[in-house]
């Protein structure tokens, strides 16, 4: 569905003198700076596949799904999109992808809701029958019913973010492009939009490719993570792997009945074990690949009296966050 072949991105930055006279000096004499994007990235994408697409900012990523979508010519290397590349067969390829960008919209201002869905059904050449039988599902999976009627300009951010989804779903793209389609909402409106996407992802077998700093969002919503760091792919693969890579982190919270005053009698085995004890609050973090769960608790029970208990494995979030800091 979508290859990626040593694509690259250079831009070209006009090097400036200070003031009046560096300005005319720029007229007569240009200097560039170059700036290296996008640095020769490769992956494939098969149709059905929901991907998240990630990295700090300034990776590149916001670069890369332009060269997808047809805004930006790479420098070098290809994008195919079914097979088409989106930038020089822009039109065709528009038929066949959807676009949420979470800071711009692509309905129309003053008009109602329902008249921006009627005016792409005409761009996109939608059969009546098709748009009714799209339009029941989106307004099903979104909550579309309370505010179709209402102009654009009056909808409030969450109302605007589902129907950009919907707008962008209207035409069933083989293909859907999400930069940050959850920035700035609130839990319950997030939640309704990951399900809506599952559900589209269900029905249509649609394709999404989802950039976004909100680690709940790749959690919940993609089997695999490309990650990018300065213009190059640094990890291809599904989210368990890249879990076991860095070990497979637990942290035990416990609840103690009694005081306890020092940690110092438990065991860290090699120092694989780490303890926190903070009032009757006893945490402790140990990576379950290097020693066993069971024989941790089974040691920790002959020194205390447990109230409660909470298991947590390390999430995805902790490991980006990771990566980033000390960029491994």
């Amino acid at each position: 569905m979508i290859e990626v072949k040593d694509l690259r991105k250079e831009f070209k930055k006009p090097i400036r003198g200070e003031g009046i006279s560096g300005m005319i000096k720029t007229l007569f004499s240009r200097k560039y700076e170059v700036k290296e994007a996008v640095k020769g990235i490769n992956f494939e994408i098969k149709e059905g596949e929901m991907v998240g697409y990630i990295g700090s900012n300034g990776a590149g990523k916001s670069t890369t799904i332009k060269m997808m979508c047809g805004i930006l010519n790479p420098t070098g290397g290809k994008v195919l999109i079914d097979g088409m590349e989106p930038y020089k067969k822009r039109k065709q390829v528009a038929q066949n992808i959807g676009v949420v960008f979470g800071q711009k919209t692509q309905l129309w201002w003053d008009i109602q809701l329902i008249e921006s869905f009627k005016v792409l059904k005409e761009i996109y050449q939608i059969s009546d029958e098709d748009y009714k039988e799209r339009m029941e599902f989106l307004e099903s999976v979104l909550g579309l019913s309370d505010f179709l009627k209402q102009p654009v300009r009056t909808l409030s951010l969450g109302q605007r973010m589902r129907a950009d989804l919907a707008a962008s779903l209207l035409h069933n793209p083989k293909v859907l492009f999400l930069d940050e389609p959850t920035i700035g909402l609130d839990v319950l409106v997030k939640e309704k939009i990951r399900e809506a996407i599952k559900e589209m992802n269900k029905k249509y077998n649609t394709t999404v490719i989802l950039t976004t700093h909100d680690m709940a969002d790749i959690e919940n919503l993609c089997n695999r993570i490309i990650i990018i760091d300065e213009g190059n792919v640094i990890y291809d693969g599904d989210l368990l792997s890249i879990k076991n890579k860095f070990g497979d982190l637990r942290t035990v919270t416990i609840e103690l009945r009694d005081d306890l005053t020092s940690t110092d009698m438990f065991d860290t085995f090699d120092g694989n074990v780490g303890y926190e004890l903070k009032g009757r609050e006893l945490t402790v973090n140990f990576d379950a690949l290097k020693v066993n769960f069971e024989n941790v608790m089974n040691h920790i029970m002959q020194h205390v009296h447990m109230k409660d208990m909470k298991l947590k494995e390390i999430s995805i979030e902790e490991v980006v966050r990771e990566i980033y800091k000390n960029g491994d």
